[in-house]
């Protein structure tokens, strides 16, 4: 079941050219869970790739870094109808990923620890579109907002920037997630309100 736990006193400001269609502006960073957090130590973590042919890539946590973070400031929006604006994130681009991967496939499905998975058009990951991010606001990622990593999808609803995220399988053909098997919409760009079936 999913569990609001703070950050639902947001204000409405349908003027604002920055905000998609139906959305709140909040200052707060509101939590949505579907289960338990993960807690998972960084010597724990590993990011990895499976391409359609089965070949795996991976990384531990230091290898990872090693990939080249970047600072990214950008806007986030929640199906829930939050928006934050101005956000602060640093992270690895899909792009450095996507260096080390031989793929001819479209599609992703993100694998998270705890088992949440959301489907993505490789379009949407690459060309400096999305990023595995490990710090907010100059501080390491908290656990209950995807920490030690998350992907950072944020031109896509939230629900597609898994929390707690440990890897990527690549499709040939689209397949849905998590929420996208229980109503969401396959893609989730929040400018045409695609928010369910």
């Amino acid at each position: 079941m999913a569990v609001f736990s703070r950050g639902f006193g947001a204000r409405r400001r349908e003027s604002d050219p920055q905000l998609p269609p139906g959305q709140y502006l909040t200052d707060d960073f509101p939590v949505l869970s579907a289960g338990p957090t993960p807690r998972i130590d960084t010597a724990e973590w590993s990011f990895s790739v499976r391409s359609e042919s089965g070949d795996d890539v991976s990384w531990s946590w230091d290898e990872f870094l090693a990939l080249g973070p970047e600072d990214v400031s950008t806007d986030i929006h929640c199906v829930t109808r939050w928006s934050k604006l101005g956000t602060s994130w640093r992270g690895v681009s899909l792009d450095a990923v996507f260096d080390h991967v031989e793929t001819d496939a479209s599609f992703a499905m993100a694998h998270s620890y705890g088992g949440y998975t959301t489907n993505l058009a490789l379009d949407d990951l690459l060309g400096g579109k999305a990023w595995v991010a490990f710090e907010f606001d100059g501080e390491p990622l908290d656990p209950e907002h995807g920490g030690p990593a998350r992907l950072l999808v944020p031109h896509l609803y939230f629900w597609k920037s898994a929390k707690w995220v440990r890897g990527l399988t690549l499709m040939d053909q689209d397949e849905p997630g998590f929420w996208e098997q229980n109503g969401y919409n396959m893609h989730g760009d929040p400018w045409t309100e695609e928010r369910y079936w």
